[in-house]
């Protein structure tokens, strides 16, 4: 027997003797997480901050959680293996809340107002709760429609373009023209065609969000093979026929390139969108606290428009797995 067969046998024999086995890496990201927690309670901040005993309360049960893991994780099953993947992270993660209070809070070395350590944002959430819950409800519903109505007109005109070669004589040129323009550009012509600020708003999350869908939905169309449209036809397939059932399915995979090309240029313009006048929003919120140096408030905002984006993103992940799961091993 190999000295390796060897090694592995015992590691088995081990792991069967221990009923509780350690997770070395959740032992050391509780190790992490709970230095971040000693730090920020022992040591006296050099300017006062809102929020610092909660702040040391959630990473210190953080670390508790993390402990009590590091030896009941493998009996969780999938949940167990995807808190395992993410292990790494987690020491990281512990790491840099501990370096980030020394560096900000402690010491200083990155000054307020331009920097906040990780309790002046909790401050935030913890004092200006319900402005923050009304600004993402507002922002929520300008994204969404802007989002809504650009990637649906910019699916049916990129199924034109790749379908019809007249359209796309007459309309690929246009689109290769205004597409490289960013969609900030266009703000002082909204303000003439839209009668609201609202309305303008709209419309320049929409131009974002569905140039790069057109162009993307019109390449999948168009690289469709055309011998499986002569098939449809010889079988007595209408164009509607055609289009419905080969030339979109075939192009999902670029409409969804598409859309998550859209859906970052959407959140990247959303800002911008916002400070047309609204009242309420993320970004009309983080103009509003960047004119009073307020950048823990900016820090903290940003903060949720990144949680948004990336929980929007794991949703069309889902979604795309889910509409071209017959495709798989193919795309």
């Amino acid at each position: 027997m190999s000295d390796l067969t060897q090694i592995i046998e015992a590691g088995k024999l081990q792991d069967r003797a221990s009923p509780w086995p350690l997770w070395t890496t959740g032992f050391l990201a509780a190790c992490a997480w709970g230095l971040g927690a000693i730090v920020t309670i022992a040591f006296p901040d050099v300017v006062p901050w809102g929020a610092t005993q909660l702040f040391a309360t959630l990473i210190g049960a953080g670390a508790a959680i993390l402990l009590v893991l590091s030896f009941v994780v493998q009996r969780l099953g999938a949940g167990g293996r995807l808190i395992v993947h993410y292990g790494p992270w987690l020491i990281a993660l512990g790491l840099w809340f501990t370096f980030w209070e020394i560096s900000t809070a402690k010491l200083g070395w990155l000054p307020k107002p331009f920097f906040s350590p990780p309790q002046g944002l909790l401050n935030v959430y913890v004092v200006d709760w319900q402005r923050l819950l009304l600004c993402i409800a507002y922002t929520l519903r300008l994204w969404a429609i802007g989002f809504g109505s650009g990637i649906v007109v910019g699916y049916v005109i990129g199924v034109a373009l790749g379908w019809s070669r007249g359209v796309s004589y007459w309309g690929m040129p246009v689109l290769k023209l205004i597409g490289p323009v960013p969609a900030t550009a266009w703000i002082p012509c909204t303000f003439f065609f839209f009668p609201t600020t609202f309305a303008a708003s709209c419309f320049i999350v929409a131009l974002a969000s569905g140039i790069p869908v057109a162009i993307l939905t019109a390449s999948g169309v168009g690289a469709v093979n055309r011998s499986y449209y002569d098939v449809g036809r010889i079988l007595g397939a209408s164009n509607w026929y055609l289009i419905r059932n080969i030339a979109v399915p075939a192009a999902l995979p670029h409409v969804f390139v598409g859309l998550f090309m859209g859906l970052y240029y959407s959140f990247a313009v959303l800002v911008v969108a916002e400070m047309l006048g609204a009242k309420y929003g993320l970004g009309w919120y983080i103009q509003f606290q960047t004119a009073y140096s307020a950048y823990a408030n900016v820090y903290a905002a940003l903060l949720i428009m990144a949680f948004l984006c990336a929980s929007i993103v794991r949703l069309l992940f889902a979604v795309r797995d889910r509409l071209l799961g017959w495709q798989k091993g193919f795309i």
